[in-house]
């Protein structure tokens, strides 16, 4: 008898480079977005931007509108982290001057113009607002644990509302007041950074 053989084909992809994939379908489609119009972009298009075909731009995300959430979810891991590790007696938004210092955790301009977006583009406005509930547990969790409380604790979930808000509120008025064209991106990233650190200090009192 011959043995059998192996499947051919290619070889299956990481999560690595998957995640790879869907960033790049992002930032395709938010070009696309910017540039034509929500309504005038079609998946196919999309794809045609990275070299994928339509029906894997579908694999990876529900709508066209769905294609952008890997950017606006950027940095919700790196922020839970240093909420883990923010020390007792630090100011919270010096616990995460480091992600500031480095951009791990700060929206890009790509995300400034998809949010500039949202105020006309309902579908687009209902992907940042699910981005940001699903990043509230996260945030939630990391604060229970920093505060050795268990997870069904009602404060961290409260803690994590209003971080999560404050978060969302720096990032809007950034970039809903600042025009792409007129400001350097270094410039605009050390604005950004500014606001989400005075967000921060509004809200540490009630984080306590």
């Amino acid at each position: 008898m011959t043995a059998a053989r192996g499947r051919a084909g290619r070889p299956p992809l990481t999560e690595e480079r998957k995640a790879e994939i869907r960033l790049e379908i992002a930032r395709a489609a938010v070009e696309l977005f910017v540039a034509q119009g929500v309504a005038a972009t079609t998946g196919e298009q999309i794809g045609q931007a990275v070299g994928v075909s339509a029906r894997t731009v579908w694999r990876y995300f529900p709508t066209k509108e769905s294609c952008v959430r890997p950017l606006f979810s950027t940095g919700i891991d790196a922020i839970a982290a240093a909420l883990r590790q923010w020390g007792a007696g630090q100011p919270l938004e010096a616990a995460f001057d480091h992600l500031w210092a480095a951009d791990v955790a700060l929206p890009g301009p790509d995300v400034g113009a998809l949010l500039r977006l949202t105020r006309g583009e309902p579908g687009l406005r209902a992907v940042w607002l699910q981005t940001h509930d699903a990043a509230e547990p996260v945030f939630a969790s990391a604060l229970a644990e920093r505060a050795g409380l268990p997870d069904d604790d009602v404060r961290p979930a409260i803690w994590a509302a209003m971080l999560n808000a404050a978060l969302r509120a720096a990032v809007e008025h950034h970039a809903y007041r600042t025009a792409e064209p007129a400001t350097d991106t270094a410039t605009a990233r050390t604005d950004l950074a500014t606001t989400l650190r005075t967000a921060l200090a509004a809200v540490a009192a009630g984080l306590g």
